[in-house]
């Protein structure tokens, strides 16, 4: 496979041991006997308990909402959440395909990482069994955040699509934007002011399709009736599926597909006839200029709740991410924005605006700290989003072409951390594909088999997930600088990235 999937010698994926939990027991406290009375008689007694075993951080998910709101799920219930690097979706024993974003001419089957097994697990981003319902939540789990996020694992923040409701399938719009008479004029600049602004422009969105469906947020890209959203918001409607956009008024419109982009996880709708409605793109900011304690307004549909508004800070930025739908699909990469705004199941696809209510980001997966079987992700302060230039990027391709373009350069690495750090380039390739693409950008700059990648411009390295997600930040065309270790030796040259069109199969 190339860079961006993981290789056939890759171990399987390892999480860090979950933390020691004392047993819970399901009984009440035993009340205090009244002094002098005799003492009450004890309840039966039930066995105790083991709280399931989650990690530092909890299964990740991605943030598509539940089609109709749902009870707040259990203290350390999952929600969309990313894993860092080395734990969650790992690839087992495969490289990533060229095509993948390192970027080689074909493409290994399985070339993304392996979501977990169904079930919890032990590590912190454990997921769970798909639940046998047919809806699902638009919300994808974290695997790929920064090994900075936990020890041991590729890195990297992403979300797996997880529960649904139990037996609800309509979505509820619950928040109105306009003032009541009586209420006091808020400044434009405060959040309210903000929210007042964008809520018109921000919609929900339902994917019904033939076996499953399910629930996210979009937001109106321009007046031409494009939508902006995730992918793994509709791409159960992809193959012929229906597509309803909700506005904040209650208007409901069918929209259809223009295009979606599997590996940037973004995704363009367009409304079939939206009539006289007058149309209101979110202004867009500038995601190079966000620097970290910026403020953010987070917009979505957690949990069905439409026209939900929640506000934070930047906390990080450039945060490796991969996702996954956690049923065996390929992964998504993004070098993400970190916020600490409250984000679940149902936010993906919506905005994240700045302190002038301009996008700066999609929102996309969380970190949360539950891997409990049947309940569902919950914010915990790690919510992760695409670089708005990153997604207008992708959105004028789709809407050009219906096809993304991502920039490759031409290896096969390894989706594991290893012992000397990097990404390794693989010492073979995966049976479709060098493991350096013969004449290709990382052949042109003299990259061999086995070299591992420590740094790619001025980000360093520590994963091939970290590489991919850096890599589709730079288009096509960018000469970058690269720096690699070979025989315990470092240097550095430069490379000039290939193209790949459309999605690997």
């Amino acid at each position: 496979m190339s860079a961006g999937t993981p290789g056939p010698n890759d171990p399987t994926h390892r999480t860090p041991p979950p933390p020691a939990t004392p047993p819970q027991s399901d009984v009440p406290p035993r009340p205090a006997a009244a002094p002098g009375a005799p003492p009450p008689a004890a309840p039966p007694s039930s066995p105790p308990q083991a709280a399931p075993a989650t990690g530092p951080g909890g299964p990740a998910t991605e943030h598509g909402g539940p089609a109709a709101p749902t009870p707040p799920p259990a203290p350390g219930a999952a929600a969309d959440n990313p894993t860092p690097p080395g734990a969650g979706n790992q690839h087992t024993g495969a490289h990533v395909p060229a095509d993948e974003g390192i970027g080689s001419a074909g493409t290994a089957s399985g070339g993304t990482p392996p979501p977990p097994p169904h079930g919890p697990t032990d590590g912190p981003w454990a997921t769970f069994a798909p639940p046998p319902r047919r809806r699902r939540r638009g919300g994808l789990v974290a695997a790929v955040a920064l090994a900075t996020l936990i020890a041991g694992g590729i890195g990297g923040g992403a979300g797996y699509l997880l529960a649904d409701n139990a037996g609800n399938d309509r979505a509820t719009s619950t928040v109105n934007s306009s003032n009541g008479s009586g209420v006091q004029e808020r400044s434009p600049e405060s959040v309210a002011g903000i929210a007042e602004a964008a809520l018109p422009s921000v919609v929900t969105i339902q994917a019904e399709g033939d076996r499953e469906g399910g629930t996210g947020t979009g937001f109106v890209y321009d007046e031409e009736g494009h939508i902006l959203t995730n992918n793994h918001v509709v791409e159960s409607a992809s193959q012929g599926g229906r597509l309803t956009v909700t506005f904040s008024d209650g208007e409901s419109y069918e929209a259809e597909l223009v295009g979606g982009a599997q590996g940037y996880d973004i995704a363009v709708l367009r409304l079939v006839d939206p009539g006289d409605r007058d149309l209101q793109p979110l202004p867009v900011g500038n995601s190079d200029d966000v620097v970290v304690g910026d403020t953010t307004v987070a917009i979505g549909a957690p949990y069905g709740l439409s026209g939900t508004v929640t506000t934070g800070i930047v906390s990080a930025k450039n945060r490796p991410v991969a996702s996954s739908d956690g049923m065996g699909g390929r992964s998504s990469y993004m070098s993400a924005l970190q916020t600490d705004a409250s984000i679940n199941p149902g936010n993906s696809g919506g905005p994240l605006l700045d302190a002038e209510g301009a996008v700066i980001g999609v929102n996309s997966a969380i970190q949360s700290n539950s891997s409990a079987p049947g309940q569902q992700a919950g914010s915990v302060g790690l919510g992760f989003a695409i670089p708005v230039n990153q997604a207008v990027r992708v959105a004028k391709d789709l809407i050009e072409s219906g096809e993304p373009v991502y920039a490759v350069i031409g290896v096969s690495v390894g989706m594991t951390e290893t012992s000397s750090g990097g990404a390794q380039i693989s010492t073979e390739g995966d049976g479709q594909n060098d493991a350096v693409t013969p004449g290709g950008p990382a052949d042109e700059a003299g990259l061999r088999p086995g070299d591992s990648i420590v740094k790619f411009g001025d980000r360093v390295i520590d994963s091939g997930p970290t590489l991919i997600s850096e890599i589709w930040t730079y288009e096509p065309g960018d000469t970058v600088e690269l720096t690699y270790v070979r025989d315990g030796n470092e240097q550095t040259t430069e490379i000039t990235l290939d193209s790949r069109v459309g999605d690997q199969e």
